[in-house]
């Protein structure tokens, strides 16, 4: 004799998905309606009872409701060329009136009585949509580290801003002011000192070589250039550091 038709509706209805990857538990979830006016029990049994885990795996569905058996793959190497053979079958039966023990229920079940329905299972690895994700992390990676790269280089003088004070800035704006006085004063003196150098030399151009008074122009124009020049090192390394902690 024929068993009589499923009561219960299942979703899915033929097939349990499992997507990968299976390095970690995968649960597929199966959800259980009774559109009947009587309450339903059910159990669920599986071809690789090693292999899964079903939680719940049996009960009782009362009449017009609904419940989810989450059925979880325990993990393993995945082999793509190898067709899933796993199958799954819900095993229902309308609840008697008088029931006190599940176990003895089924026990005492007749095959009439009782309603199946199969459900095949597929395994799916995401190969395209894990490459694409794979790519776009990597892509991020590098935007995020060339923007920390850039993040780096352009917060040094902010960092270095930060560990002064602002009495420290003070003191160097006043010397980088200073400075600027005692530079501007260096070249005055040193264009009016030229100014005299000359026209002592034309002075002395009819007159007789004097190899120490002209020793003496040399050395002490040499000092002044050599001044103004540090002091014009001096100024441009001061102004980089100003630029850089106003930056």
């Amino acid at each position: 004799m024929a068993r009589p038709e499923q009561v219960l509706v299942l979703e899915p209805q033929h097939e349990l998905k499992f997507r990968g990857p299976f390095t970690d538990v995968v649960t597929a979830t199966l959800k259980l309606t009774n559109p009947t006016e009587r309450n339903v029990c059910f159990k669920v049994k599986t071809t690789a009872p090693r292999r899964y885990c079903v939680r719940p795996n049996s009960g009782i569905i009362d009449a017009g409701t609904s419940i989810n058996v989450s059925v979880m793959l325990q993990p393993f190497d995945y082999d793509p060329n190898e067709k899933s053979k796993h199958k799954f079958m819900v095993l229902s039966m309308l609840a008697p009136y008088d029931m006190t023990d599940m176990e003895s229920v089924w026990k005492e079940a007749k095959p009439e009585e009782l309603m199946d329905s199969k459900l095949r299972c597929a395994f799916e690895m995401p190969v395209e949509n894990h490459n694409v994700a794979h790519e776009s992390e990597s892509y991020h990676t590098v935007v995020s580290s060339t923007s920390s790269v850039k993040t780096e280089h352009t917060a040094l003088p902010k960092s270095s801003s930060t560990s002064l004070d602002d009495g420290e800035v003070k003191k160097i704006m006043d010397e980088y002011k200073r400075l600027q006085v005692d530079v501007q004063r260096q070249w005055e003196e040193n264009k009016q000192i030229r100014e005299n150098d000359g026209l002592r030399k034309r002075k002395l151009a009819g007159a007789a070589p004097n190899s120490s008074v002209m020793a003496s122009l040399a050395t002490k124009d040499e000092g002044l250039s050599n001044r103004v020049l540090a002091l014009c090192v001096l100024f441009f390394v001061i102004g980089v550091i100003i630029g850089k902690l106003v930056l």
